[in-house]
């Protein structure tokens, strides 16, 4: 028995989200809110009560974030190596082309809200949906950026239902396919700036990616101090204020 159809339901979101609306959707690392132009965008962060030193993220594939990313060798295989060989998700930060098409897309203001000291950030391999979803982006040109579908410092969602309703309602569409997989973290994605090596958020499969990059990188990450103690994760939060 089919239970989600995938396809039809990343189809529907690209062209809401062409269109300038916004979709709530689904990853292995919560649900987000996304969207591609600069209104909706300004929306879902003036919505959620975001600081002015937050920034949207991406959404993209492997492929999208070798053109759009600029890493050293070894750096890119680390990435390689998380989605790849050990299909971890990983949200990316790194200096990135501003003359990719992608890029180009977003305007002088978007890019502003999306990017801080030359990097962008990118989440990757969240899932089945989210490959759809990033495939068809990829392929028509489309960004995707947004945040996960909470108030700032809330938590991240991993059921729909779980949201307030006044957030749901941000959504032009929604897509609820149910518990996702990160619910057990209790935190939202893993975020790593590839060309420092600092780890910003420890989130989902934080273990498993550090495990990963000391095994075959010799790369030691700094140890999780537990969600009790540091339940958002971030370890420099706002490193990015009054950064452009």
């Amino acid at each position: 028995m089919k239970t989600n159809d995938i396809k039809a339901d990343a189809r529907r979101v690209i062209d809401i989200v062409k269109d300038g609306g916004i979709g709530l959707v689904p990853n292995d690392t919560g649900y987000a809110f996304v969207g591609s132009s600069l209104e909706p965008l300004r929306k879902i962060f003036e919505t959620k009560q975001r600081g002015s030193h937050k920034r949207n993220a991406m959404a993209g594939n492997l492929d999208l974030q070798r053109e759009v990313h600029v890493l050293d060798k070894r750096a890119q295989q680390m990435v390689d190596a998380l989605v790849l060989d050990h299909n971890l998700p990983i949200a990316v930060v790194a200096p990135f082309r501003h003359d990719h098409p992608m890029i180009q897309k977003l305007g002088p203001e978007l890019l502003k809200a999306s990017s801080a000291a030359g990097m962008i950030g990118m989440l990757l391999n969240g899932g089945t949906f989210h490959a759809e979803l990033c495939k068809i982006s990829h392929e028509e040109t489309v960004p995707l950026l947004g945040s996960s579908a909470n108030y700032t410092g809330a938590g991240s969602p991993f059921r729909i239902e779980d949201m307030p309703d006044e957030l749901r309602k941000l959504a032009d569409i929604e897509i609820n396919h149910g518990l996702r997989r990160g619910h057990v973290y209790k935190r939202a994605g893993t975020v790593i700036n590839f060309s420092t090596m600092e780890v910003i958020r420890i989130g989902g499969c934080y273990e498993l990616i550090s495990d990963v990059l000391k095994r075959y990188f010799d790369v030691d990450l700094p140890a999780d101090p537990g969600v009790n103690a540091l339940p958002s994760g971030h370890l420099n939060e706002f490193g990015l204020r009054g950064v452009e």
